[in-house]
């Protein structure tokens, strides 16, 4: 396995495909470094040589925020958010969707599984 800003990208998928599991870097951002650097989109992974992988690597770098630097970036943007206590940094917080989703009926991915709140209780009627 090709190693590149210190993640493995697969053998045997196109290195298109493989430049994708990269942070940051997703389709359209991957054929255009490839076409700069004028190397084969559609040859497989396993098939590049070092010079490449470094060439790949310092361009990534050099031109973009991808990976480790791009993560970081945007834990500092949510984390001022929260600081700045606007409404947006307050769903962050809450757990709840960041961009006006409706929460009565979805977003059980942000508030987790149904937690069931008992009925209450009714008082007995006197006779």
């Amino acid at each position: 396995m090709p190693r590149l800003l210190g993640i493995d990208i697969p053998n045997n998928k196109p290195t298109w495909v493989a430049l994708t599991y990269l942070y940051g870097v997703g389709r359209a951002r991957a054929l255009r470094v490839l076409k700069e650097l004028s190397i084969n989109a559609n040859e497989l992974a396993n098939r590049l040589t070092e010079d490449e992988l470094a060439r790949l690597a310092a361009h990534l770098t050099n031109e973009y925020v991808v990976e480790g630097a791009l993560r970081r970036q945007v834990q500092q943007s949510i984390n001022r958010l929260r600081d700045i206590r606007c409404y947006r940094g307050m769903r962050h917080r809450m757990g709840l969707p960041v961009r006006g989703q409706r929460t009565r009926s979805n977003a059980r991915t942000r508030k987790g599984p149904r937690r069931t709140v008992a009925g209450k209780k009714k008082a007995p009627t006197a006779k």
